[in-house]
C-alpha cells in the first residue's frame, strides 16, 4: 500500500498548464514534462484547435477532475474502512440510485424503464396495492419469475394476493392471456387469521387482520384477465380447491409461516421441474419464523433458498428432486 504521491498530483497540474499555454500560443514550448501518465490531457486539448479557449479549458479541467478522482478513489478503496468507502461510492453515484421498500443500491436498475414492466407495474399498483409505497424491484422478481416459467407445463399460483398488485402485474408482464394456463389467487382478502399466528411471531407483531376486505375488489381487477380463478378463504383450508395438476409458478406471500409452509408442502410434488416459489417475506427481519421454516423446508427437499435483497427468496426445483417429507 503507497500513500498518495503529492509529486504526482502536481504534475498533473503542469501538464494542464502547459497544454493551456501552447494552445494559446503565447509561450514557447516548454520542457516535456515528467510525469507521462497524463500525456492525453494536452493532446485533448490540441485536438480541441476548433473549439474556442472557454470550452477547451472546461475539457482539459474536467479531465483532468475525473483522472485525478479516479485515481484516489482506487487508493482509497485500499485504506479507507469498508463501511466509509462503501457510503462514499453510494453517495458518488447516487444520482442513479434506486431508493424503495428497504432497499438502496446504486446497480443498475433499468428494468424500470422497460416499457412492458412499466405497464404492467402501473396496473399492479392502480388498486392500491402498496398504499404510497413503492416495490418495484420485489414486482419485478416475481414478473421475471413468471416470464422464466410461462411456456413450461402447469397453472400459475398466488397465496396471498390481497388486491392482487403482484398478480395484476405477473399476468400482464407475460401476457397471462395468450398461455393456456389458469392462475389461482388465494387469500382471505380481508387480512391474516388470528388462530395461524404463532406466539413468537405475536411478539415480533404480526397480528390478526392487518388489511383492510377486498374480496370484491380484485374480481373487478381480475375480470378481463382470463383464466383466473379466485378462491378466498383460510389456507390450508382452500388448497383443495386448486385444481392444477401442475404448476410452474407458485408465490407465496401469507406474512406468517404456518399458511406458508402448509401451501409450498401442498404444492411441491405439483410443482414441475424448473418452477420457481417465489417467498415473499423471506428476508424481511419480523418474519424470521418464515425463513427459519423455509430453509427446514428447503433442506428436506435437498434445495436451497436464494435469498434476496428485496427481502424476498427463490426456490427452484431441480430436475431430480425430493419429493414432501423428511429424507
Amino acid at each position: 500500500m503507497r500513500p498518495l504521491d503529492v509529486p504526482s498530483e502536481a504534475a498533473v497540474v503542469a501538464n494542464v498548464a502547459f497544454a493551456v499555454r501552447t494552445e494559446r500560443g503565447s509561450v514557447r514550448a516548454a520542457p516535456r514534462p515528467r510525469d507521462n501518465r497524463f500525456g492525453s490531457i494536452r493532446r485533448h486539448a490540441g485536438e480541441g484547435a476548433g473549439k474556442n479557449l472557454d470550452e477547451q479549458h472546461r475539457a482539459v479541467g474536467e479531465c483532468m477532475l475525473r483522472k485525478l478522482f479516479h485515481r484516489a478513489g482506487n487508493r482509497a478503496r485500499f485504506v479507507l474502512p469498508p463501511t466509509l468507502m462503501s457510503v462514499a461510492y453510494m453517495l458518488y453515484r447516487a444520482g442513479g440510485a434506486y431508493f424503495q421498500d428497504g432497499l438502496v443500491t446504486v446497480h443498475n436498475s433499468d428494468f424500470c424503464k422497460d416499457p412492458k414492466f412499466h405497464e404492467a407495474y402501473a396496473l399492479g399498483k392502480a388498486p392500491g396495492s402498496w398504499g404510497r409505497q413503492d416495490v418495484e424491484w420485489r414486482a419485478y422478481v416475481c414478473c421475471w419469475a413468471a416470464w422464466s416459467v410461462r411456456e413450461k407445463d402447469g397453472d400459475f399460483v398466488e397465496c396471498g394476493v390481497n388486491r392482487g398488485g403482484l398478480s395484476r402485474a405477473v399476468s400482464h408482464y407475460v401476457d397471462f392471456a395468450s398461455l393456456s394456463k389458469r392462475f389461482w389467487l388465494l387469500d382471505t382478502y380481508e387480512g391474516l387469521p388470528e388462530h395461524l399466528i404463532s406466539e413468537d411471531e405475536r411478539r415480533r407483531g404480526i397480528l390478526p387482520g392487518g388489511y383492510d376486505a377486498c374480496y370484491d375488489q380484485v374480481v373487478e381487477t381480475f375480470r378481463s384477465v382470463p383464466g383466473v380463478q379466485i378462491i378466498k378463504g383460510v389456507v390450508p383450508d382452500t388448497l383443495t380447491q386448486v385444481k392444477a395438476e401442475k404448476i410452474c409458478y407458485l408465490s407465496i406471500d401469507m406474512n406468517n409461516a404456518a399458511p406458508e409452509i402448509a401451501a409450498a408442502e401442498y404444492f411441491w410434488d405439483r410443482l414441475v421441474s424448473g418452477g420457481i416459489i417465489v417467498l415473499d417475506d423471506y428476508g424481511w427481519a419480523k418474519q424470521i419464523n418464515q425463513k427459519i421454516a423455509f430453509d427446514k423446508f428447503a433442506a428436506t427437499r435437498g434445495v436451497r433458498p436464494l435469498s434476496l435483497p428485496t427481502g424476498q427468496a427463490l426456490i427452484i426445483k431441480p430436475q431430480r428432486a425430493a419429493k414432501s417429507g423428511p429424507t
